[in-house]
């Protein structure tokens, strides 16, 4: 337990900002405050992070100018593999790029969303934040809990807008996508299931309470918008 108390702090502390930010809401919101709260929230988090977002899409472009490299590297090394890590080394040295450069704002994000989760999903802190109600829901409430009164036209939009998301990342993932060199390993079942991996927000949607399925709903529309912007053909490196 005490291993946790500074991620519970964190957490506690987060709670307080939302509620300064439902407060600031209210007259505009009204009822609708604390989920709008958590909106603005969402978006002020992800505005955090973007920088670390767009120095993993350069470096993704960065890899893939490499890409003809690589695969002449690998047929000219066919028969001496145990070389061509020491050439695939120098090639992304010699282009300041890394293999793994795009793993370290994934890592360095986990935090933050780690964070939003757990604030989203308990009452860690004693926020209160699941006790507040959104469209006469409590925003503590799981489909699991009953699905009577506004619980299933809201989830409903909500899972819908998920969808259409979902949908629209896994389209721009299958048109982004560069063909793996015939003969590696995998490659086609893993071109079929990468598409189908933004569908896992719809179902984990179904398992988490209203707050957290409205953070869900945000920040996957933010993402959907960052990577449009950051990846559109003419955007600079």
């Amino acid at each position: 337990m005490h291993a946790f108390a500074p991620l519970s702090d964190v957490v506690g502390a987060a709670g307080t900002v939302l509620a300064g930010l439902a407060t600031l809401l209210e007259p505009l919101t009204g009822g609708a405050a604390t989920a709008a709260a958590i909106v603005v929230f969402t978006v002020t988090l992800r505005l955090l992070i973007t920088p670390l977002t767009v120095a993993q899409v350069r470096g993704e472009r960065r890899r893939a100018a490499l890409a003809p490299r690589v695969r002449e590297l690998q047929r000219r090394y066919a028969d001496d593999p145990a070389r061509l890590p020491a050439e695939l080394a120098t090639l992304y040295r010699s282009a300041g790029a890394s293999p793994l450069a795009g793993c370290l704002p994934l890592l360095l994000q986990a935090p933050f969303l780690l964070v939003a989760y757990r604030l989203f999903t308990t009452d860690e802190g004693g926020t209160g934040l699941l006790d507040e109600q959104f469209a006469g829901v409590s925003l503590g409430h799981q489909l699991g809990d009953g699905l009577g009164g506004a619980v299933v036209p809201l989830f409903g939009a909500l899972l819908a807008v998920l969808v259409v998301l979902a949908w629209w990342t896994s389209r721009r993932m299958r048109r982004a996508a560069v063909p793996a060199p015939a003969g590696t390993p995998g490659a086609d079942a893993l071109a079929r299931l990468l598409p189908l991996l933004p569908y896992a927000t719809v179902l984990v949607a179904l398992a988490l309470p209203l707050a957290a399925v409205i953070y869900l709903a945000t920040t996957t529309a933010w993402s959907g918008l960052e990577q449009a912007v950051l990846r559109r053909p003419s955007a600079s490196t």
